[in-house]
């Protein structure tokens, strides 16, 4: 699985990172960036509990 996000969407809610701290992380600014877009099989649960609860819909799975 691949995750992104969305820069124009992303407000730094950062409830991505409280969520799954191993796949997103902040920026100096608060928002959120994915280092790594592909998400190991351990972490797709986590990486998908993420997006659901993005406040903004800006994290997209595939």
């Amino acid at each position: 699985m691949r995750v992104a996000v969305d820069e124009d969407r992303c407000r730094g809610h950062g409830v991505c990172f409280a969520i799954c701290p191993d796949v997103f992380v902040l920026t100096d600014d608060g928002y959120a960036e994915v280092p790594e877009p592909e998400v190991p099989a351990a972490l797709e649960h986590s990486a998908r509990e993420a997006a659901e609860n993005c406040p903004e819909r800006a994290i997209t799975l595939s």
